[in-house]
This record gives C-alpha cells, sequence and structure tokens, in this order.
C-alpha cells in the first residue's frame, strides 16, 4: 500500500464476479458535501459500474450517502460522476470495452493526500464453473499454508 493512502471502501464482489485484466487510477469530480461524506466512509461501490458517455467515463450508481449537515445545500447519493483521466487513458480504455464480453468495474475508493481517487478495472465477467473453479484453488491454498504452518511448530 502506497504512503498516505487511506482505503474508504472495496468492491469485494467485484474479484468474485470478474476476472481483472488492468487497472487505472481515476480521480472523481465530487461536490463538497459528497467528499465530506467519503471521509466519513459512507461509501458503497456494490453495484456500481463505470459508463461512456460522449467521450467521458462516469460512475454510475456508486452510493455515497448524503452528508446530514450539508442540509438542503446536499448531493444525490446515486448520481453519476464524472471519472478524471488523461485522454490517452480513456481512450484504452473505450477501445478495449469494445472487445466483446469486457467491461470497466470500481474496484476501490481511497484518499490519497486527502484527494478522493477510485482504482477502475477492465474485466471480463466469470462464468458459474470460473467461481467454482476459484474457489477451489482458494481452499488449496489456504490448506497447504495451513500444513505448512502445522509442520512448523
Amino acid at each position: 500500500m502506497a504512503e498516505g493512502r487511506k482505503i474508504v471502501t472495496t468492491n469485494r464482489k467485484a474479484r468474485h464476479d470478474y476476472e481483472i485484466l488492468d487497472t487505472f487510477e481515476a480521480g472523481i469530480a465530487l461536490m463538497g458535501s459528497e467528499i465530506k461524506s467519503i471521509r466519513a466512509g459512507s461509501v458503497n461501490l456494490r453495484e456500481s459500474y463505470v459508463q461512456a458517455r460522449d467521450g467521458e467515463l462516469w460512475l454510475v450508481n456508486a452510493h455515497i450517502a448524503s452528508y446530514e449537515q450539508a442540509g438542503i445545500y446536499g448531493h444525490e447519493p446515486l448520481r453519476p460522476r464524472k471519472l478524471l483521466l488523461h485522454r490517452r487513458e480513456i481512450d484504452r480504455l473505450l477501445s478495449r470495452v469494445q472487445e466483446k464480453g469486457l467491461t470497466i468495474i470500481p474496484l476501490m475508493m481511497y484518499l490519497t493526500k486527502g484527494i478522493a481517487k477510485v482504482e477502475i478495472a477492465v474485466a471480463r465477467g466469470k462464468k458459474q464453473y470460473d467461481k467454482r473453479e476459484s474457489l477451489r484453488e482458494r481452499d488449496t491454498q489456504r490448506q497447504i499454508e495451513r500444513s505448512l504452518r502445522d509442520r512448523e511448530r
């Protein structure tokens, strides 16, 4: 983990449901009440995804809870938020998504020097048998580590 980086939330289901091919770091265009809510840890990325509109990338369906002290000047919790990337990165992501079966998903949201960032990934959805295979591999790895630990005692 990088120095000065505080992880706010992770999308744990993403690694289970998708095969991660490539990752990118993106900034997020936020309102003041949203950054306050992120700093408080009131974020959920479970059902969120990244969508391309007019050559820009948008984080859709990410739930950032309302900040109570903002009152009527607060934000909509599920509003689409613009992702801030270099043009070259956006073009590369959009060309990758044109391939069949690939999508862009958020993996985690974190704060770096007080600035909110989101780690996004180009991913391919796993089939049910791939998920079972991943679970089987994880179980066997856990058993191997357990037996090595017991052998050292």
